[in-house]
């Protein structure tokens, strides 16, 4: 199989295997996994683990702290509630991480921490989804966000012909990331489809099942319901999962964001037609490359700023401290086969 496309390059990436090593840390639920090696001290902490995006995520994390040199660990909550990073950002601090590179469950319900972690000499990189831009150094983005919401937009009014009730799943509901798709969404909708109808938005909080019952509620309660977005990639799978054996199949479309290895048999058993993703294994590399620029002082995040992210090349630091991965990537059964991720 062909490896997936970096963000902003045509070149080619492998997803390796997540290794998990325990380091122990003393804030409970943690998953420490990484490489040690130099100046650089890296923790990622991700909305959640057990999660196939954060893990991929962390393989990239992992990959750059080795080229550079770096130690390297992921630590994190087993649910994406607002406040549940907060002990692993404590955690962190108190054992003088250069670095925090996170994924805000909420923008605000972890900003003190991190304002402390900053206080205290830490660098703070957010990723995938952002905090309020005064407790971070960066946002390493994983695609323009305009242009995610767009395609999705695109890819449920294509598959429902655009007409009908449509409805979102989403993950959490204070999600940074997802509600600035859902607003862009919205307006997209609002403005381009005057033939859709968004009828509902419901929260799985990137819970499996959660996401699995929300999808059935949906359905019960919008019986002309024609399509579902889930901009999340635990939601979409879980909604595919309860299409493909439900009396839905093939009568309401499903789309939004997922891996290729997540989502193959749905495409392949016709209950998906396309969905689109970016590379999350890249995301985790660009950001800990980032987090790296900034402990050894090559950037400060202001505007202008320019670092060498290993094989991605020459990153310029926007607005606000915004870095962005490159576009996002469609799905479908022509092409689904090509990527192993």
């Amino acid at each position: 199989m062909k490896k997936f496309p970096s963000g902003r390059r045509t070149g080619l990436m492998a997803v390796a295997v997540t290794m998990a090593l325990s380091l122990g840390l003393s804030a409970c639920g943690s998953d420490d996994s990484g490489a040690s090696g130099g100046d650089a001290d890296i923790t990622f902490i991700p909305k959640n683990l057990g999660n196939p995006y954060f893990d991929a995520s962390n393989t990239g994390g992992q990959k750059a702290a080795k080229e550079f040199d770096g130690s390297f660990k992921q630590v994190g909550p087993t649910e994406a509630t607002p406040d549940s990073q907060v002990s692993f950002i404590n955690t962190a601090t108190q054992q003088g991480a250069g670095a925090i590179v996170i994924s805000a469950n909420d923008p605000k319900a972890i900003g003190d921490a991190l304002q402390e972690a900053r206080d205290a000499g830490t660098k703070v990189v957010t990723f995938d989804s952002d905090t309020d831009p005064e407790y971070r150094d960066v946002f390493v983005s994983q695609a323009d966000a305009e242009g995610i919401a767009a395609k999705q937009v695109e890819l449920i009014a294509k598959a429902i012909g655009d007409k009908g009730e449509v409805a979102i799943l989403s993950a959490a509901a204070n999600a940074t990331n997802q509600n600035e798709w859902i607003k862009l969404m919205e307006k997209d909708l609002a403005a381009n489809h005057p033939g859709i109808k968004l009828v509902d938005t419901v929260y799985g909080n990137d819970d499996d099942q959660t996401s699995f019952d929300k999808t059935a509620a949906l359905l019960q309660s919008h019986p002309n319901l024609k399509g579902i977005i889930s901009p999340t990639t635990v939601g979409i799978a879980a909604a595919a999962r309860y299409l493909s054996t439900s009396q839905y199949k093939g009568k309401v479309a499903l789309t939004g964001l997922g891996t290729p290895n997540q989502m193959r048999e749905y495409v392949k058993d016709g209950t998906v037609e396309s969905f689109a993703l970016w590379s999350p294994e890249d995301l985790g590399y660009l950001s800990a490359y980032a987090a790296d620029a900034l402990i050894s002082g090559d950037i400060t995040g202001e505007e202008g700023d320019t670092f060498e992210a290993g094989e991605l090349g020459e990153y310029t630091v926007g607005p606000d401290g915004l870095v962005g991965l490159g576009d996002p990537t469609e799905f479908n059964k022509g092409n689904i086969d090509d990527f192993d991720f």
